[in-house]
């Protein structure tokens, strides 16, 4: 647990020099902490030292953690297939992986009858990888402004999210990350700050850079947890 602990500490020295960097401090920076595959026992150490936010790939895995911490802050950061939105408002605050029209309405659909609102970030695939999931940087305009006149009770829309692309020099990730940034400035803009402030992008290997470039939240896995059995 030590190394746990250490890890965190060494993440968020990094996270307040890279947010300084873009003039901004380690607060403005929301860190997750990407517990997927993890036990239980690591995000009650990290929990015990202060961390709130927490990402999940799957319903099933995080089924095994959530319920026994609904004190913290869950965020889904994976791929969801639409039947498992029925399971989403029992778990998570956040879904980063809206990829499709129909998921969020689903998405809402499940929240409103459950009574809760969950906040949403659209995915976007920003250097058009065909590995990647989420909507086209020429597409991202007219969805939201559909997602938005339909006006869901279930779904509040607080931003983008983006996967960097594997294989990029800095440069290129730098740019696909500033390509967001500018990407919802526009749709600040056009539809209001209010629906468009939440930048989540980064991951352990580049979320300094994804930081300098306005990252708003950061999905931290590698760098504080090691490297998972089997890799």
């Amino acid at each position: 647990m030590t190394d746990l602990i250490a890890n965190l500490r060494a993440v968020r020295e990094r996270v307040a020099a890279a947010a300084a960097r873009s003039g901004r401090q380690a607060r403005d920076v929301r860190l997750i902490a990407v517990s997927k595959t993890r036990p239980l026992a690591d995000v009650e150490a990290l929990a015990a030292a202060g961390q709130v936010d927490f990402g999940e790939s799957t319903i099933q895995d995080a089924s095994t953690k959530i319920p026994h911490r609904p004190d913290l802050s869950w965020h889904l950061i994976g791929h969801l297939q639409s039947n498992k939105t029925r399971f989403v408002p029992g778990l998570f605050d956040w879904v980063h992986s809206v990829d499709s029209e129909k998921l969020a309405a689903r998405i809402a659909r499940a929240a409103e009858q459950q009574g809760k609102v969950i906040k949403v970030l659209l995915q976007v695939n920003v250097s058009g990888d065909p590995a990647k999931y989420g909507f086209g940087v020429d597409e991202l305009f007219a969805v939201a402004e559909r997602l938005l006149e339909k006006n869901y009770a279930g779904i509040r829309l607080k931003g983008l999210m983006t996967i960097g692309r594997r294989g990029l020099d800095e440069a290129g990730t730098r740019r696909s990350f500033s390509d967001l940034r500018e990407l919802a400035r526009g749709a600040a803009e056009r539809f209001g700050e209010a629906y468009f402030d939440e930048l989540s992008m980064g991951m352990s290997g580049d979320y300094e850079i994804a930081i300098e470039e306005g990252a708003t939240q950061v999905r931290v896995g590698t760098a504080l947890f090691g490297e998972r059995a089997g890799r």
